[in-house]
């Protein structure tokens, strides 16, 4: 057992709740430019105070609207200024918000709606309420239903005139810091959603002691700021828009992937937040890119070399003249052109949700961006450990954040207990009882500290593969270096209690079509036509050998299936944050797992085709 506290450095007040964030905000920096939003002219600026009185005045329309404290409120919305209005505008109201994710099938939104016992409910477009409306009748306690796209949020902040100020302050006061502040369903991954019930202190205590962990991200000379694109229904981009606000950060939002790179390049962050994912793509698309120019030979000497460089640094290592000489070039030639892509102004990058990879850390590390990998779930209202822009290690999740203390068991499980866990799951004390041991909170993945306190995620406890000859497997350790690959979508591991370890593969729809063309293959061949392709099944194959080469032969890959369609979130088979549900995969592909040991014992690595 290995145990590390981090004391908090900002005394717990028990009194405060997340109105209190904005609330001081607003007396340190009135005039401050929180939030930016987009337009044709550019980006729009709001002030602190304007931000405070839009809260108000749709306070005021949600108390006239017959809102009571203590009341849930479902919301759909894709990431825009919207979303952390109407959150902070509930909390003013005295009410709890239940974010439920835009992508959500009708019967997840039932059960949202129906274990929360909201009684109203705000979508976005006219597809969200389509939705909502195909289970409204099984929702008998939703009296209010508003529309984003149909101007509701102003009617309501017409209607709310006439409620005083003086109620606002009532109402806003009323929570304290063990109250609930908000009901976050887990993404059912493993199993039905569990509601995570999140207190006012979890966000108030994990942002201020994260506000001094993470000062050198959050203050800037010319002033912080984060263009946020990942979906604010996670508490990943929620916690961070709350942190936001805290700490006095300029942010915007952009919803839509494709429009992010010009985004980022008018907008120009100081740090972004995002998943492994996109950082995967940014790098695949530049080699692809630099392929398609014939320039994907100084593209890889270029990515070699910055990863080495950033390993040296890290090593505290002296860099030979001749690799400075040959980095200040690939500077000028590659890594400037990227930084420009991404705004020009970008020093550090927050990553969670999923193991980054060394080499993507090093290399983004060459570029002068910082990506601080950190650890956590809808249970730590996101972080537990982040590594610092004074204390990081690639390659790891970093220590725990001030006022978090993280152990690991002998079995390598990884416990947490601090100012960020969650107080209970939702009308669920068995789930709430087996998910906790001695008030320490059991998070189901394996770790393990280095000497310096650095916590590193080895894989998950329930998705530890035992093969037929015994063989432990963390499949995370095959998937991740795979994925990795320019053509990979997603992998999925197999092999429990079977002879040897397999894989499930899928393309990426978006990169197949440049890399058929960057490798003189026909394009337009569909996801089914290149699951066949002899080139593509090559390249795959490449992919596979190059993470067989990191382990042992005993946990190697011996077949693989390339699957011919996407597994997405709207089918069910990815969660918002693009992870893989496992179980899912599992139950609807078992006739393709099943056709790769037909007749096995052993055999050497080679493709079978998904007709």
């Amino acid at each position: 057992m290995k145990q590390i506290d981090m004391p908090a450095v900002v005394p717990a007040d028990p009194r405060a709740n997340c109105t209190d964030l904005l609330v001081d905000r607003l007396a340190a920096t009135p005039d401050l430019v929180l939030f930016s939003l987009p337009s044709a002219a550019g980006w729009l600026p709001v002030t602190t105070a304007e931000f405070h009185a839009q809260v108000i005045a749709l306070a005021k329309g949600f108390v006239a609207a017959g809102i009571e404290p203590g009341d849930t409120i479902g919301l759909i919305c894709k990431t825009r200024y919207e979303w952390t209005l109407i959150d902070f505008a509930v909390w003013f109201a005295g009410a709890i918000l239940v974010p439920i994710y835009e992508t959500s099938a009708p019967s997840q939104i039932q059960w949202n709606l129906s274990d929360s016992g909201a009684t109203s409910i705000i979508v976005e477009t006219a597809d969200h309420f389509s939705k909502f409306d195909e289970v409204h009748p099984d929702l008998p306690r939703i009296r209010s239903v508003w529309q984003i796209d149909l101007n509701d949020l102003d009617k309501l902040v017409a209607a709310g005139t006439d409620v005083t100020d003086a109620e606002i302050e009532r109402r806003r006061s009323l929570a304290v810091g063990e109250d609930i502040a908000t009901l976050i369903y887990t993404s059912g991954s493993t199993g039905k959603p569990k509601g995570c019930v999140l207190t006012h202190s979890n966000f108030v205590e994990t942002s201020r002691n994260s506000g001094v962990a993470l000062r050198e991200v959050l203050v800037h000379e010319d002033g912080a700021s984060t263009l946020l694109f990942i979906t604010i229904a996670h508490v990943f981009a929620r916690f961070i828009a709350v942190l936001c606000v805290h700490s006095g950060v300029r942010v915007g939002h952009q919803a839509d992937t494709k429009q992010l790179l010009p985004s980022l390049g008018s907008f120009k962050p100081t740090f972004l937040l995002a998943v492994p994912r996109v950082f995967e793509k940014v790098y695949n698309s530049a080699e692809q890119k630099a392929e398609a120019g014939g320039k994907g030979k100084i593209f890889r000497a270029a990515a070699a070399l910055a990863v080495e460089h950033s390993q040296l640094v890290e090593a505290g290592a002296t860099i030979p003249l001749r690799k400075k000489i040959a980095f200040a070039i690939y500077d000028r030639l590659v890594y400037s052109k990227l930084r420009t892509a991404m705004g020009g102004n970008v020093r550090y990058a927050v990553s969670g949700s999923a193991p980054l990879g060394a080499h993507l850390g090093h290399f983004f590390h060459s570029l002068g961006i910082v990506i601080l990998e950190g650890y956590g779930l809808t249970e730590s209202t996101a972080p537990a450990t982040v590594n610092l822009a004074t204390k990081s290690k690639i390659g790891t999740v970093g220590p725990p954040l001030p006022g978090v203390s993280v152990r690991v068991d002998d079995s390598g499980e990884v416990s947490i207990k601090g100012v960020d866990i969650f107080k209970e799951y939702w009308q669920n004390p068995q789930a709430t009882a087996e998910g906790f041991e001695d008030g320490w909170f059991k998070t189901g993945v394996l770790g393990s500290f280095d000497d310096d306190g650095f916590l590193t995620i080895t894989g998950r406890k329930k998705e530890i593969i035992v093969t037929a000859g015994g063989k432990n497997v963390a499949p995370a350790a095959l998937e991740d270096p795979i994925r990795s690959n320019p053509l990979i979508g997603q992998v999925i591991v197999v092999g429990d209690q079977k002879p040897f370890i397999a894989a499930l593969i899928t393309l990426d729809p978006e990169m197949l079509p440049v890399w058929l063309n960057n490798n003189g293959e026909d394009a337009g061949l569909s996801l089914a036509e290149a699951a066949k392709n002899p080139a593509v099944l090559a390249e795959v194959q490449r992919a596979v050998d190059s993470a067989n080469d990191r382990v042992s032969r005993a946990e190697s890959i011996r077949k693989f299936e390339v699957l011919s369609i996407e597994l997405t979130e709207a089918d069910g088979y990815l969660t918002p944050k693009l992870s893989i549900k496992r179980n899912i995969i599992m139950r609807d592909f078992a006739d393709s797992v099943e056709r790769m040991y037909a007749g096995s014992t052993v055999t050497e690595s080679q493709p079978v085709i998904r007709d």
